[in-house]
């Protein structure tokens, strides 16, 4: 029961900062959002580590490098997608990376529940319906879903080897994806030079920081203690957090068609946890 709670609790986190994340990338580039927000998390959990006082757990730690890869790729073709299209369809086609870590728990022996199969058809219906919009003359792809792809992919590359790195320590793990991405961070701000965010944005940014590196140190913590097929689904219900918030505070409306290819979706990433 902790072990779900902390990875609810990441989802929560995630779905949060995702939503205040899309927001500020309608108005800055994601690069320019993240350099500010990656800092911050990554100062807040180095002074956690260093005020614990122990060191790294061994080398298998190094997995989150590779996993912030995949999560700092995932973020900004997040961004990306919702600054083009509605936060609402953006969102669950993410969410759906969490069908890959099961389909490696698959590759490695393990065997889906009849919930996990219909989970895995309601969210591929899903998401095709909610990537479809309906215009007078013709339907077509909806404005962000090719981001939201490419976020699915990159979010669900992430799961496993940050479910390996947490093993030894979560904490260690947490601080070796946060120190990764903003070094990746940087690396980008100063190819691209987007232009820097006004000190009004400076709190809100602040905020994402804070709430992305707790979804991730919250993910870390339930890795540590569950299968990566439980907690990583758990976690990947933050897409409904997102939704819920761009509907009860951007009052977005997508068609009838794409409406339930969102409940779909949703239902299906809860469906794969449910098994």
């Amino acid at each position: 029961m902790f072990v779900a709670a902390l990875a609810l609790a990441a989802a929560v986190s995630w779905g949060i900062g995702d939503f205040l994340g899309g927001l500020k990338s309608r108005a800055l580039r994601p690069v320019a959002v993240l350099i500010v927000a990656q800092p911050i998390g990554g100062a807040l959990l180095g002074l956690w580590v260093a005020l614990r006082g122990q060191g790294p757990p061994g080398t298998a730690v190094l997995w989150a490098c590779l996993a912030s890869v995949f999560g700092t790729t995932g973020l900004i073709a997040f961004y990306r997608g919702m600054a083009a299209g509605a936060l609402s369809i953006v969102a669950p086609i993410a969410g759906a990376g969490a069908a890959i870590p099961v389909i490696w728990g698959l590759a490695r022996g393990d065997h889906p529940s009849s919930y996990q199969e219909l989970g895995f058809a309601a969210a591929l219906i899903g998401i095709v319906l909610a990537s479809f919009e309906r215009r007078p003359a013709a339907a077509r792809i909806a404005a962000g879903v090719g981001w939201a792809a490419i976020a699915m992919l990159a979010f669900g590359g992430y799961y496993i080897p940050m479910h390996a790195a947490s093993q030894g320590d979560f904490l260690w793990a947490a601080f070796v994806f946060r120190l990764t991405s903003t070094t990746l961070i940087a690396a980008a701000w100063l190819v691209l030079r987007p232009p820097g965010a006004r000190r009004a944005d400076l709190p809100v940014l602040a905020s994402i920081g804070v709430l992305d590196t707790g979804g991730n140190v919250f993910f870390s913590a339930a890795s540590a203690r569950g299968l990566v097929s439980v907690v990583s689904i758990l976690a990947s219900l933050y897409p409904v957090v997102t939704v819920l918030l761009a509907r009860a505070v951007l009052a977005e409306r997508v068609h009838r068609s794409q409406e339930l290819g969102i409940a779909l979706a949703l239902a299906g990433i809860v469906l794969i946890s449910a098994g």
